[in-house]
């Protein structure tokens, strides 16, 4: 394993704990719960409170976009776990202002049965708690809502954030949210395993010079294994596929996201990005916000992912929103 760690059973708590003391004037931990990263001063005017969560492994996701205009609160589990519900129901104590919270993350079953189980927590202290979840994984299913979660959530949380933060209440932020879900579009190509720190052994086993189209982010099965091939081939079977689904077409207008997962450096990312960029053009269809690094990764897998969110007006002016968090300005 090559990687930086103490001991490997401790490798959450101390993160949290470097993540809080590196960007302690914009979050902080909950004293009374480790594991619930909180914005340090909630809106001035009561808002609908944004919270997100999953399990840890993926930086910047989900810590990383807590802060202005984004998330309010974001509630970590163990490497590749969701966390217990527990933590997800002191999350939304601790952010509540009576307008309600939405609850968001990727859509895998220990996640799906915790936060349900922390939202009828919240329920029985008369707060209101809904969900939308991120299921944007073209790969992993034939329908929409049966698909993993991949690093299409990042938009749909900035949606989330930006709507609650322009005072939409409840409903109208689901609505928009789950807008936003509908319209995105995720494939990935991995070409190693991650390493676990507790063992410091691979996930899965991948030969030398293979590579995966379709991988999870946990390292779920894709959709097969070959050679790796050139960036343009690999942009090339991503597109062919996340088009075909999506149906975006002559005339609409995209956010492209190129997601590094991980140990795929930036120069293979932007090479990757100018071949999304070249396909778009030649359809015709007008790439409005472009996002380029690591945005959800799976520790140090070799990897990335290529999203496309086909906007409308209203996303599109909550997409381009200001924000301000440890990893996502604008």
């Amino acid at each position: 394993m090559k990687r930086i760690v103490n001991d490997g059973y401790d490798v959450v708590e101390e993160m949290l704990e470097g993540y809080e003391l590196a960007h302690k004037d914009t979050v902080h931990l909950l004293d009374n719960d480790k594991r619930v990263l909180v914005k340090n001063k909630l809106s001035d005017t009561p808002k609908v409170g944004v919270i997100v969560g999953g399990g840890t492994g993926h930086e910047p996701l989900f810590l990383g976009y807590v802060g202005e205009g984004f998330a309010d609160a974001s509630v970590m589990g163990n490497v590749n776990t969701s966390p217990s519900p527990e933590p997800c129901y002191n999350s939304v104590k601790a952010v509540d202002q009576g307008k309600g919270c939405i609850f968001l993350y990727g859509n895998y079953q220990g996640d799906v049965l915790n936060f349900d189980m922390a939202a009828e927590m919240a329920a029985d202290d008369d707060i209101r708690v809904e969900t939308v979840i991120s299921t944007d994984d073209v790969a992993s299913s034939t329908e929409k809502t049966d698909r993993r979660g991949i690093a299409g959530d990042v938009p749909t949380f900035k949606v989330a954030g930006a709507a609650a933060e322009k005072g939409y209440d409840l409903d109208e932020v689901v609505r928009v949210t789950q807008k936003s879900n509908d319209n995105t579009y995720s494939m990935g190509v991995s070409l190693s395993s991650s390493t676990l720190p507790v063992t410091g052994e691979a996930i899965f086993h991948m030969e030398e010079g293979d590579m995966e189209v379709g991988m999870g982010i946990h390292g779920e099965p894709g959709m097969g294994v070959s050679k790796i091939k050139s960036a343009d081939e690999i942009v090339n079977e991503l597109m062919e596929n996340i088009l075909e689904d999506s149906k975006i077409t002559d005339g609409d207008n995209v956010l492209v996201l190129v997601n590094g997962l991980g140990a795929l450096p930036l120069m293979d990312q932007y090479i990757c990005y100018r071949r999304v960029d070249q396909i778009l053009k030649e359809k015709n269809v007008n790439i409005k916000i472009s996002w380029v690094g690591d945005y959800s990764t799976s520790m140090d897998m070799v990897g990335m992912s290529v999203t496309l969110v086909k906007l409308d007006d209203e996303l599109y002016e909550l997409l381009s929103a200001p924000c301000d968090t440890p990893y996502m300005k604008q």
